[in-house]
């Protein structure tokens, strides 16, 4: 694992707002993430603009259809060069055989990780879907399921929560990426997370990279706000 450890989530309406504060960011201090409201109103052409500054991009775009439909764009994320994109790993482990395909084809081979169960979903949700489906409602039971389709399907790690962390780092390899969002330095809200840790803890409980948004993009000096957090990353 090389580069930063740190992505900080472009979470903007549009393009000139996540322009103007990865201009002001070092690519050696952090990675981007271009989420679904940005890249469907600025489109690949943000990525690419990214790209330009220096930075390793990852397209969280979700993926989740049918085999063939996810293959294709994953083919098309591959293309435009990013260093990560994913896939929900509950489409099933035909549709990331087929990710995990298409993603290799090109000569640029990005990390493809699934994602297990959003960090905005809490057991009460999550009982909501179990009710109809006979799961278990209980998070950390769903996201080791989905993990472990994701490691049967080839793929290169998850996105789980970092309270899932350390029982993933248990079950799987150390080359197995875990991808944590839902990291909230001390001292910032929640917003609409639900399982969250501190940058530290994220690291302690076996996290690779950890995702953050507001607390960087919604700081009054996020050069600073990303200073501090890896300070505690590397400490």
């Amino acid at each position: 694992m090389r580069g930063p450890r740190l992505i900080v989530a472009l979470d903007y309406p549009d393009a000139d707002g996540a322009l103007e504060l990865a201009r002001r960011l070092d690519p050696e201090s952090c990675r981007l993430k271009v989420g679904l409201e940005l890249f469907t109103r600025a489109g690949p052409g943000v990525i690419e603009t990214l790209q330009t500054l220096g930075f390793d991009v990852f397209a969280d775009l979700k993926f989740h259809d049918i085999p063939n439909t996810v293959a294709g764009a994953c083919r098309a994320a591959a293309d435009l060069g990013v260093w990560m994109l994913n896939v929900h790993a509950a489409g099933g482990v035909r549709m990331m055989e087929a990710a995990r395909e298409a993603a290799d084809a090109g000569s640029h081979k990005p990390l493809l990780i699934g994602v297990t169960v959003l960090t905005s979903l809490d057991e009460r949700e999550l009982g909501r879907i179990g009710l109809q489906t006979g799961l278990s409602s209980e998070p950390g039971s769903w996201v080791t399921t989905l993990a472990q389709c994701a490691h049967d399907a080839k793929l290169d790690g998850v996105v789980c929560s970092p309270l899932e962390a350390a029982q993933l780092r248990d079950t799987f390899a150390e080359d197995f990426v875990l991808v944590t969002p839902g990291i909230r330095p001390a001292g910032v809200d929640n917003d609409d997370q639900r399982r969250v840790m501190t940058p530290a803890q994220a690291v302690a409980a076996g996290a690779d990279y950890l995702v953050v948004g507001r607390a960087v993009t919604g700081s009054d000096d996020p050069e600073q706000a990303i200073l501090t957090m890896n300070s505690e990353i590397g400490g």
